[in-house]
């Protein structure tokens, strides 16, 4: 009948309405998956770009350190190391990879030079702390310390360390490419940061300087965000000992973890002295993500026990259960 016809037609209508719209859903959902793809190579690219950019800055600032070295005219030193080019540069020393004409071996030579303004009594104990660290280092064998195979005086006011040298990435490089690593990825490398002690390091040390640790001669001295609240003391000279190591190492751990440092992570170094930042990291505190493990957060805070007398050294957090590996 007509009346039928006509309301067929409009049931045929409304159902092709739906079906171009399920077809127009589907179409804008496949675009809107083709953008998210886009947008996802896209950020890839700009994170590729940002470690490129990273390297470049750092091998700008390289070549301009090489470029103002007194050591950058490929000199042949104590007869036997030839300078190639540098690696590095510290607050008191430059390192350059080197050729050893006597082993046929490359090398990493460190230029210690002491300030010409410094008083002789200055001198004087950086060269004797220098020989201590030297004396012990060249005992070490170990696979996880770079072996020191020499050590000479170049002028009055330098002299140089042979090491073992070692290609590839260091540890900053890793946390630049990747700034936060999988919890699991972090407990081994600092696992093998404090193996070291198995063969007693710490006992050598103490032996040598006491249990009570040396002074500190040169306040001001390391990289601010990774030192502890004795370091910044000064109303009276610091004893330093493993102690310390153990606080950097809970720096570093949490730095692995979350990306940034505790304390001061956005601070320059100025800022963190003038601030007392470090003088005031009483607490650490933990962000809630990513979610890291409870034996995690207690070997941290165990790491960064403010007062130095509380603090575990190197033999007694190694002993952590973080870091103990057994099978279950």
């Amino acid at each position: 009948m007509w009346v039928s016809s006509e309301k067929g037609d409009g049931v045929d209508a409304e159902t092709g309405m739906q079906e171009e719209l399920l077809i127009q859903d589907e179409i804008y959902k496949s675009r809107l998956a083709s953008i998210k793809r886009e947008e996802e190579v896209i950020l890839r690219e700009r994170d590729r770009y940002e470690l490129e950019k990273g390297r470049l800055i750092r091998e700008m600032k390289r070549i301009r350190d090489e470029d103002g070295s007194r050591f950058n005219n490929f000199q042949i030193l104590n007869h036997r190391y030839a300078l190639l080019n540098l690696l590095g540069k510290g607050g008191f020393s430059e390192v350059y990879k080197a050729f050893d004409l006597v082993e046929h071996r490359y090398v990493a030579c460190k230029l210690h030079g002491l300030n010409a303004q410094w008083s002789e009594e200055k001198k004087q104990s950086y060269i004797r702390h220098a020989i201590r660290e030297y004396n012990i280092h060249k005992t070490l064998v170990h696979h996880h310390i770079v072996r020191l195979w020499d050590i000479f005086e170049i002028d009055q006011n330098t002299f140089c360390t042979v090491l073992e040298y070692c290609s590839g990435k260091d540890l900053d490089a890793v946390l630049k490419a990747t700034p936060v690593l999988p919890e699991r990825e972090a407990r081994i490398i600092i696992f093998q940061i404090f193996q070291v002690t198995d063969f007693g390091l710490s006992k050598i040390v103490e032996d040598d300087v006491g249990s009570q640790g040396m002074e500190l001669t040169s306040q001001g001295a390391g990289t601010y965000w990774y030192l502890p609240p004795e370091c910044f003391e000064l109303s009276k000279t610091p004893l330093i000992s493993s102690k310390v190591d153990v606080w950097s190492a809970g720096i570093l751990l949490y730095q692995m973890l979350f990306g940034r440092r505790p304390f001061g992570h956005d601070q320059t170094q100025e800022r963190i002295l003038r601030e007392d930042t470090i003088i005031k990291a009483r607490k650490v505190e933990f962000p809630s993500r990513p979610s890291i493990s409870n034996e995690a957060k207690e070997f941290i805070r165990r790491c960064l026990t403010y007062n130095q007398a509380e603090r575990p050294d190197v033999l007694g957090i190694a002993q952590d259960p973080f870091l103990t590996y057994s099978k279950k």
